[in-house]
């Protein structure tokens, strides 16, 4: 979840909304990767989730990053709610998922690095108070009631308002955990080239990282449960973007959708005024019932656009956001995945020639059958594992094409292409074998 954005001043012009847009526009030479995991934590010994305050929990944890490794706290209402380093931040989901926001980086080695880095940290500061981090789409055992609440108005706010639009925002927002990746365009045909082709191939990353075949102590039925939830969270604010396909799409399209999906909040002085339902519209005219009279500045749009959440997002960048977190090779990999279709032109335009023809009926029909079936599932006369293979050929070349080595990073994706299966399948595997139906052995088989 995002921090507090720094956007700008009074908006004095409606333009101004689609101007923030295109500020994000970068020549090819300085486009840049920035790579998000969450994370959850737990008690090493009991297997509960962290909370967030006493001697081994968040709280410790971030406070142990802070004073052995150089990090700024950040605070809310004297609380330390995250941290920044170097272009990075650290930051907590509602129910205490660690996430790491990386700098944004030139290459795929130094994503991989800083993440490798992170981690080393991270375990140097939680294995000696008793606290271990696993990576998983979503978490297998802990009900609801188990989660610890961060200490953050931004969520406060939010868990009541999921509870009433749809039936599974409160499990995204504490019992879930992704890897995503931040990639910037050069032009607005280019933003609409990369956010056609990113919302389509979205369920080929949601198949090849699922990680989430566990919920609530067992087997849920689906290879991702954590896009499963997406499907049925804020049908306002989620899914596969079928304008982002109509003739005539950019920026002012997305303006669009975005100013008619409900606001949560308006953040002033450190403080989150609860805005839920209300118009972005209204707060244009200065008729927001939470703020009367008062006008919207960038800050409140760019903090209004982080409260969408489709599968590909546009901010100043685009955002792919289909994917499980996992093991380490797979936070490397997601970054890989996308940078080799997006960053080279020749894969981009393979890649939409790939998926040019489809209708919103076979796109939403692959995200379904990617969060129940993983490679196995097929839509619209459109099988997954072959589609899959390749897409990774595409991303393979387009990394080539780069000719810095990062190849490498689509070795384990190659290679659950390859044997058809991904991380879900093999742990429903250990769960049916080797584990003989101890759930809780997931906890060690995924620990970083």
């Amino acid at each position: 979840m995002s921090i507090p954005q720094a956007g700008g001043g009074p908006i004095e012009r409606f333009s101004q909304l689609a101007e923030y847009m295109a500020a994000g526009e970068k020549p090819k030479h300085q486009w840049r990767i920035g790579t998000e995991h969450e994370k959850f934590g737990y008690l090493s010994g009991s297997l509960a989730p962290l909370p967030y305050d006493g001697p081994a929990s968040v709280r410790a944890v971030l406070e142990g990053l802070r004073d052995r490794f150089g990090w700024t706290e950040v605070l809310e209402q004297g609380h330390i709610i995250g941290l920044t380093r170097d272009g990075a931040n650290v930051s907590l989901e509602p129910g205490g998922q660690l996430e790491l926001s990386g700098a944004p980086m030139e290459t795929l080695h130094q994503v991989a690095a800083e993440t490798a880095a992170h981690l080393v940290e991270v375990r140097a500061v939680a294995e000696p108070i008793g606290v271990a981090f696993a990576g998983l789409g979503a978490a297998p055992v802990w009900r609801h009631g188990d989660m610890p609440v961060m200490p953050k108005g931004r969520y406060r706010l939010m868990t009541d308002y999921m509870g009433r639009v749809g039936t599974h925002g409160t499990q995204m927002m504490y019992r879930t955990c992704t890897v995503q990746v931040n990639l910037d365009y050069a032009s607005e045909a280019d933003m609409v080239e990369k956010l056609r082709v990113s919302l389509a191939l979205q369920p080929v990353a949601t198949a090849l990282f699922a990680s989430s075949p566990f919920f609530e102590g067992k087997p849920n039925g689906h290879k991702s449960w954590r896009s499963r939830i997406w499907r049925d969270l804020d049908a306002s604010r989620t899914g596969m973007l079928p304008f982002a396909f109509d003739e005539g799409m950019g920026y002012q399209a997305y303006v669009d959708w975005v100013l008619d999906v409900p606001m949560y909040f308006v953040y002033r002085d450190g403080q989150y005024i609860n805005a839920l339902g209300q118009s972005f519209r209204d707060f244009l005219d200065g008729r927001l019932p939470a703020l009367p009279g008062e006008q919207p500045t960038l800050s409140d749009w760019a903090d209004h656009m982080t409260t969408v959440f489709p599968e590909a997002r546009v901010k100043k960048y685009l955002e792919m956001r289909g994917a499980d977190a996992g093991d380490q090779a797979h936070l490397d990999a997601l970054p890989a995945f996308w940078v080799g279709l997006l960053y080279d032109q020749s894969a981009l335009d393979a890649a939409w020639d790939l998926v040019r023809r489809w209708d919103h009926a076979t796109r939403e029909g692959l995200r379904v059958a990617a969060s129940v079936s993983g490679l196995q599932g097929q839509a619209g006369g459109v099988a997954l594992l072959p589609l899959a293979r390749e897409v990774l050929e595409i991303a393979h070349a387009g990394l080539k094409a780069r000719g810095l080595g990062e190849e490498r990073y689509l070795d384990v994706l190659h290679a659950s292409a390859a044997a058809g299966k991904v991380q879900a399948d093999r742990l429903l595997d250990l769960y049916a074998g080797d584990w003989g139906g101890d759930i809780s052995r997931v906890y060690q088989a995924t620990r970083y």
